[in-house]
């Protein structure tokens, strides 16, 4: 899903360049964590090294502090690098205060409690989905996503319905950064296809998951949007097949789109009039 030569979208990590050696290495530190944020995966030194334009033991002297206050973490099978929960429960203290978990937190419970299965919360960052909350489904066969995971947008309940709402702009650069890869032979893997499904996304004001993500996995998701109309987050209800057939996505759908649309008013949002 990720190319390891594309640099991190947003902010450019930059080198970190300041007056002063304590800011520049905080500047450093920090470029280095928005540089691992977006790499799931993690990354080996030589590779932060050669994004930061640093020398290698000044990287892992940067590395080392940031492991050493748990920000990090290095994997010990293939020595990679990544963010460690320390950094997600800051990022997570953000939302947090913006009361968007705090304010969809209830409603996930709602959606659990009304069809059975798990439900989630989840965002874009880095034009990845990336899940913040869930309130598991009390089944024994039941989905289970651990929070600050990622999946890719195209092929993702949560991640399509962030998509259909975003600027044509930010989903080229998106699909450029990512690309429109087979995740499992139902995923979107054609641009036709992904704006086809955008568009009904809009139409019906849910988004549905065909097991594009994962076989036997059923996902309908619908964003919550900010007071400008763009998709601030998404819920959804996700679960096995067996017990989310076809004939029942209409049904569930409605239902989380109900959801998203209360958790938006109460966040002072608008859902925009839907795009042909």
């Amino acid at each position: 899903m990720t190319d390891g030569k594309r640099k991190t979208v947003g902010r450019p990590a930059g080198t970190g360049k300041s007056g002063g050696g304590h800011s520049q290495s905080l500047v450093r530190g920090l470029n280095i964590l928005e540089v691992l944020a977006a790499e799931p995966q993690g990354l080996a030194l030589s590779d932060i090294a050669a994004r930061m334009e640093l020398a290698p033991s000044t990287t892992h002297r940067l590395l080392q502090a940031l492991n050493g206050q748990g920000f990090i973490t290095q994997e010990a099978e293939l020595g990679r690098w990544r963010i460690d929960v320390k950094t997600f429960r800051i990022g997570n203290a953000f939302l947090e205060a913006r009361d968007l978990v705090a304010t969809a937190r209830p409603f996930l419970r709602r959606l659990t409690d009304a069809s059975g299965e798990s439900a989630n919360l989840g965002i874009e960052d880095s034009g990845q989905a990336v899940f913040l909350a869930q309130t598991e489904s009390p089944q024994m066969m039941r989905m289970i996503t651990r929070l600050g995971s990622r999946a890719p947008m195209h092929a993702s309940g949560v991640g399509k319905a962030l998509l259909a709402w975003l600027p044509e702009s930010e989903v080229a650069r998106i699909r450029e950064a990512h690309g429109l890869a087979r995740v499992t032979p139902n995923s979107l893997d054609s641009s036709a296809a992904l704006e086809a499904a955008m568009a009904e996304i809009r139409r019906a004001g849910y988004a549905c998951d065909r097991e594009e993500h994962a076989i036997g996995l059923h996902c309908v998701a619908a964003a919550i949007h900010d007071e400008h109309g763009r998709p601030l987050a998404a819920i959804s209800v996700s679960g096995p097949m067996a017990r989310i057939p076809e004939a029942r996505l209409n049904e569930l759908g409605q239902l989380v789109r109900e959801a998203a649309d209360e958790i938006t008013a109460l966040l002072g949002g608008r859902r925009p009039d839907a795009q042909a």
